[in-house]
C-alpha cells in the first residue's frame, strides 16, 4: 500500500509552500515521524515529518512550489525494511570510541548518497570554507556526517588550495517575501527614525545585585530585553498613536501591547511576538523571549507565534552595531533599534564619567505618527531605563522582580 503525503496547511492564508530541501533520497527507507523534507512559507519554515514508516518516492523536486494539499511523496508501507539499517545509521550516529566499527565498513558500496553531507554538515563545511568533495564520508553509504564536518580540517598549503568555488542558490520563499516586504515598506511608507542614548548603569547595577537570586528563583536570566519591554510598554501607554497602523484612510490603535522580538534563527531573522506584554512581569518577559529564542532557532517555531505584532523591538548590539536605522515591520508603525553598550565618557553634574552608554533608535511611519509623539515616546523610553526602580518597579525591587 502506498500512503499519500500531501502539504499541511501551516496557517491561514497561506495556499503553497516551496520544498527547500529533501532531508531523504528518492527511494530511502524512512521511519514514522522522522523529518524527511523542510518547507518554506512566506512566513517560516517547517520540518515535515513521515507519517509512516516505508520506502519513500519523491513526486516534487526541491525548489518545487506547491499547493497545500499537493501530494509531495509516496511512501510504500508493505515494503520490507532494509536489511543493515539500524537506529545509528539511520540517524547517522557514528559509534563511540569504545564501540567496534564493523568490518565490512571498509568496503563500504559506493551509491548516489556517497559524498552527500547531511544539513548539518553542510552547514559547518560552509563556516570552514570547504566543499564536501574535500573529505571522505563515515556514514552511511559513504555519507558525510556532521560529525566528519566537525572533525574536518581545512588545507593549510599553498595559496591554489583555497576554495574559489562560486554557488547559485535560489532564495527560500520566506527570504524572497521579507525581500518583497522590506521594499514595500521603504516604497510606500514615510519612514523617519529618531535617535537617543541611555545610560545604562542603573539596570547594570540592578543585574548585577539580583542577577543570581533572580536566575535561581525563576531559571531565567535577568537580561536587558525586560527592562526594555516593560518601558516600551509604558511608552505605548505614554504615546498610543505608536502603537497604531494604517489600514486604507483609517487609523488602528492597539489597547494591547504585542510586541515583537527579532531573534536570528538559523534560517535568517525572525519575529515572534510576546502576546500582551502589558500583563507581564519581568520574569514573565524574560521566560517569554527564552521559549520564542528556543522556538527559533530549533526551527520549531510556528506562523502563530510570529503573527500579529503591535511594535517591534530589535537588538543589533548582540553582534556588535553601534548605531543603526531599523525598517518597520509591516503593518506596524514603529520599531525600536537596540545597540551596543559601550563605555564613553559623559557629562554628569558637571563633571566628565565614563558610563555605559547605548544609544537607541526610533524608525516609525510619519504619516500617522508625528515629530512630537516619536520624540517623546523615545524620550520616555529612554526616562523608564535610566530610572527603573521608579518607572518600571515602583519602588519596590523585590516585588517587581518576584524575589
Amino acid at each position: 500500500m502506498s500512503l499519500e503525503m500531501k502539504v499541511p496547511s501551516p496557517g491561514e492564508s497561506i495556499t503553497e509552500v516551496e520544498i527547500a530541501e529533501w532531508l531523504v533520497s528518492d527511494g530511502d527507507w524512512v521511519e514514522k515521524d522522522q523529518a524527511i523534507a523542510e518547507v518554506d512559507s512566506d512566513k517560516a519554515t517547517l520540518e515535515l515529518p513521515a507519517e509512516a514508516s516505508g520506502i519513500i518516492t519523491l513526486k516534487a523536486e526541491e525548489g518545487d512550489a506547491v499547493a497545500v494539499g499537493a501530494v509531495v511523496c509516496l511512501i510504500d508501507t508493505d515494503a520490507q525494511k532494509p536489511e543493515g539499517i539500524n537506529e545509528a545509521s539511520e540517524k547517522n550516529v557514528l559509534p563511540t570510541e569504545n564501540e567496534s566499527q564493523p568490518e565490512k565498513q571498509e568496503t563500504k558500496k559506493e551509491t548516489y548518497a556517497t559524498g552527500t553531507a547531511s544539513p548539518a554538515a553542510k552547514k559547518i563545511l560552509a563556516e570552514k570554507n570547504m566543499l564536501p568533495s574535500m573529505i571522505k564520508g563515515t556514514g552511511k553509504d559513504g555519507r558525510i556526517t556532521k560529525d566528519d564536518a566537525v572533525k574536518a580540517t581545512p588545507s593549510m598549503g599553498t595559496k591554489g588550495d583555497r576554495l574559489t568555488e562560486t554557488s547559485r542558490k535560489k532564495l527560500s520563499m520566506l527570504r524572497r517575501k521579507v525581500a518583497e516586504r522590506l521594499v514595500t515598506v521603504k516604497n510606500e511608507t514615510a519612514m523617519l527614525t529618531t535617535f537617543n542614548e541611555v545610560d545604562m548603569s542603573p539596570i547594570f547595577a540592578l543585574r548585577k545585585k539580583y542577577k543570581e537570586e533572580f536566575k535561581n528563583k525563576h531559571g531565567v536570566g535577568l537580561g536587558f530585553m525586560s527592562f526594555f519591554t516593560l518601558a516600551v510598554v509604558r511608552a505605548l501607554e505614554l504615546y498610543p498613536d505608536v502603537n497604531s497602523m494604517i489600514d486604507g484612510d483609517f487609523q488602528i490603535k492597539h489597547d494591547f501591547k504585542d510586541i515583537s522580538i527579532a531573534v536570528s534563527g538559523p534560517k535568517g531573522l525572525m519575529v515572534p511576538v510576546i502576546r500582551n506584554a502589558e500583563n507581564l512581569s519581568f520574569r514573565g518577559v524574560e521566560s517569554e523571549v527564552k521559549r520564542l529564542a528556543i522556538l527559533a532557532r530549533e526551527g520549531s517555531i510556528t506562523v502563530d507565534d510570529m503573527t500579529g505584532g503591535t511594535f517591534t523591538i530589535t537588538n543589533g548590539g548582540v553582534f556588535g552595531s553601534m548605531l543603526s536605522t531599523p525598517i518597520i515591520n509591516p503593518p506596524q508603525s514603529g520599531i525600536l533599534g537596540m545597540h551596543n553598550i559601550v563605555e564613553r565618557p559623559v557629562a554628569i553634574d558637571g563633571k566628565v564619567e565614563i558610563r555605559p552608554i547605548m544609544y537607541v533608535a526610533l524608525s516609525y511611519d510619519h504619516r500617522i505618527i508625528d515629530g512630537r509623539e516619536s520624540v517623546g515616546f523615545l524620550v520616555a523610553v529612554k526616562e523608564a531605563l535610566e530610572n527603573p526602580t521608579e518607572l518600571l518597579m515602583n519602588n519596590e525591587i523585590k516585588k517587581a522582580l518576584e524575589l
